[in-house]
């Protein structure tokens, strides 16, 4: 282990659904970087048996805090009842299904240096399936996410503002920003919260280079949980397009409506 990999004031939040394989891999990757925080937590949501027996005996060789519900109540809830056992001032967030690459600590470090010494961060993102739509560069690899409230900013991508990807946050979070919606399908939870982080005027970074620190893995070892999502939105047939442009104009619309009926959170 190296002085250089250990995140004082960090706490690892890793959310867990039945893969405790790739959850194994996700520590063993940390390990072999040597990344070490000052304290993990892995919230359950009411995994299998075997899966919790499994992730047990992980403990003895990796150290961390086990959070568990006995049954499932999805991934809101999950957020929500790890990030209440965070004591520490900073919370790296990231599902069990993540790898990070050999340059992750070094890029991970400039983003905590950065919410160190420059206080108006609440969060920086360090993956994406896709390229937020609307940034200025900021430094370091780093650029601001910008929320354009102007109609003719017409990329529904700028409602993620907020997004559950691999991210670090202040721990304080929920208290500026509510909890996340309970009961939902993650997609849901997932947009509910980056309304409430747009409507609360949350200030957001991202590493530019979106896919260069993070690995998304859930095919070799375990297959996504999240079988809800609707397969039509990624054909490419010709057919498929006029649909799928009529759907984002629609999608726009709503958004829209939803952010201006969205409440302000009292934090």
């Amino acid at each position: 282990m190296t002085q250089q990999n250990y995140f004082k004031n960090v706490t690892l939040l890793i959310t867990h659904y039945n893969r405790s394989k790739s959850l194994e891999r996700l520590l063993k990757s940390f390990q072999e970087l040597n990344c070490v925080f000052e304290d993990v937590v892995i919230s359950d949501d009411g995994s299998k048996q075997e899966h919790l027996v499994y992730i047990t005996e992980l403990k003895n060789k990796y150290n961390f805090r086990l959070i568990t519900t006995p049954k499932n109540k999805g991934l809101g809830n999950n957020i929500n009842k790890g990030q209440d056992n965070v004591t520490t001032p900073y919370t790296l967030y990231i599902q069990e299904d993540f790898i990070p690459k050999p340059n992750f600590p070094e890029h991970f470090r400039d983003g905590l240096n950065i919410m160190e010494e420059d206080k108006q961060w609440d969060m920086i993102s360090f993956y994406a399936y896709e390229f937020y739509p609307y940034s200025r560069p900021y430094k370091l690899g780093f650029s601001e996410k910008q929320f354009k409230m102007a109609p003719w900013f017409t990329n529904n991508l700028k409602f993620y503002l907020y997004s559950d990807h691999p991210h670090l946050r202040k721990s304080s979070f929920l208290q500026k920003f509510g909890r996340y919606a309970e009961g939902l399908n993650v997609d849901k939870t997932e947009m509910l919260m980056s309304l409430s982080f747009i409507k609360n005027k949350g200030k957001a970074l991202f590493f530019d280079d979106h896919y260069g620190l993070l690995t998304q893995d859930n095919e070799q070892h375990e297959s996504s949980t999240a079988s809800y999502r609707k397969s039509w939105k990624n054909k490419d047939a010709t057919y498929m397009k006029l649909g799928k442009w009529a759907y984002a104009k629609i999608k726009f619309v709503k958004l829209n409506v939803k952010l201006f009926t969205t409440r302000k959170h009292p934090g």
